[in-house]
């Protein structure tokens, strides 16, 4: 398979986006093909005429969400050749809309990092993460775990500096304007681990009782509101086990730079990331293997979702409700984390194949329910993830050329370089994976 080249916004989407949201200026005549937004040569794309501001500015805590203008006349907009083209500076050459014919890949950047990529794994390499960035991430987040949080007990802390999250969130955020943001997404991430970890899987995890834990874990999330006799019990249970503190807190960072509709968001789809869970476990205690699409169903909920959808919030800006919840919109998001999810898949397959018992991925259900080698079951995975990613790229392009308001280009672009940032740390993360002598 053909190097499909640096991070692009990454797009080329179907007709999902034809008719996106009968409230949002995007005649035909006014929109720019998808070819527009992300055409080869390396010239600059002329700019649309498009409604709304010439940016999408950055939200301070509290601030009134961005809006797209409804009916108003088409004007032209000096602002949008520089929103099409992305910011600028280290570690944001990933966010243009616009590709370049070639765009070099200097020393130090994913393609030289430590880890092989999987061969014929359909992906877009990253610029190295702001190292600076990196270390003060990473500072941040081992005293928050250690000392705000009491996360893990000494004997895991090999395991949680091997998870590298800082350069994790560093590389799927290049946008975010401060570490303060950066942080939003990094105590989220250890969270949800955390809870994985401690009530899913590898640290006293079972499917036995999960639903009762998951339930109470989630009242860090959406508060529980009840007569003030059980409140103050309730209070004191977030402070119960490490996966509730490291919820509560994450989430108590989380409302100081969201509005209430993300966090609104954020707390539907870690509803769905625990319907996943419990989806999961109940097969495991049944032992069954299920089929193919039902384990993809699985998927699309036990998956990375509420990472990238909360993109805007790090970026410091929001995609307004309207705009997120339009279906075009959630099945570009639903592509992207389904496609991220499968990334997972294949770069811990090693490491799952080495654990006690059966544990589902693709490649193993592909395998029971296909009748095919582990071989070949890990390469027709590899086939399943290359489709995602396709569908995604090429809806994404229509949605951009449809609706191309600055906030909506702009979430675009976030999602599609939390995609190749997802990427990278599976591809670079040596110490918790390896690949399958396959090739």
């Amino acid at each position: 398979m053909p190097d499909p080249g640096p991070s692009p916004l990454q797009s080329s989407l179907p007709g999902a986006a034809a008719h996106f949201g009968a409230g949002v200026p995007a005649r035909a005549a006014d929109a720019p093909s998808a070819a527009s937004v992300l055409p080869g040569p390396p010239s600059p794309p002329t700019p649309p005429s498009l409604p709304g501001p010439p940016s999408a500015p950055l939200l301070s805590p509290g601030a009134a969400p961005t809006s797209v203008p409804v009916e108003q006349p088409v004007r032209a907009n000096p602002g949008v050749e520089r929103i099409l083209l992305g910011p600028t500076g280290l570690g944001t050459a990933g966010l243009s809309l616009a590709r370049r014919e070639h765009v070099p890949v200097p020393e130090g950047t994913a393609a030289a990092a430590e880890g092989k990529p999987i061969p014929g794994l359909y992906h877009h390499p990253i610029p190295e993460p702001d190292p600076g960035r990196v270390d003060e991430v990473s500072r941040r987040i081992k005293a928050w775990a250690l000392d705000e949080v009491e996360l893990y007990p000494e004997e895991w802390e090999g395991e949680f500096d091997g998870f590298s999250v800082g350069r994790y969130m560093v590389a799927c955020h290049p946008d975010a304007p401060s570490v303060d943001h950066l942080m939003i997404a990094t105590r989220l991430m250890v969270a949800e681990n955390a809870v994985d970890d401690c009530y899913c899987e590898d640290h006293g995890g079972s499917p036995i009782g999960l639903g009762g834990r998951l339930l109470l874990a989630h009242t860090a999330l959406d508060p529980l509101h009840a007569p003030k006799e059980y409140a103050p019990q309730w209070a004191e249970s977030l402070h119960a086990d490490a996966p509730r503190r490291s919820y509560r807190s994450a989430m108590e960072y989380f409302l100081q730079l969201s509005t209430p509709s993300q966090a609104d968001r954020f707390r539907h789809d870690m509803a769905r990331l625990h319907m996943g869970y419990l989806a999961e476990a109940a097969w495991a205690e049944t032992d069954y293997v299920p089929e193919v699409w039902e384990y993809l169903a699985m998927r699309q909920f036990n998956n990375f979702r509420p990472c990238p959808t909360i993109t805007d919030t790090v970026g410091g800006y929001e995609l307004p409700v309207d705009l997120h919840a339009q279906p075009a919109m959630q099945r570009v998001i639903a592509l992207a984390s389904n496609a991220t999810t499968i990334v997972n898949d294949l770069y811990s397959y090693t490491k799952e194949l080495a654990l006690p018992g059966k544990h589902l991925n693709l490649p193993v259900v592909l395998a029971e329910r296909e009748g095919l080698s582990e071989r070949d079951a890990y390469l027709k995975a590899v086939e399943v993830h290359n489709d995602l990613m396709h569908t995604f790229e090429a809806e994404a392009a229509e949605l951009a050329a449809a609706c191309p308001a600055p906030n909506v280009l702009r979430f675009l672009r976030g999602v599609a370089v939390w995609v190749d940032g997802n990427h990278y740390w599976h591809q670079t993360n040596t110490y918790r994976y390896s690949l399958p002598d396959f090739w």
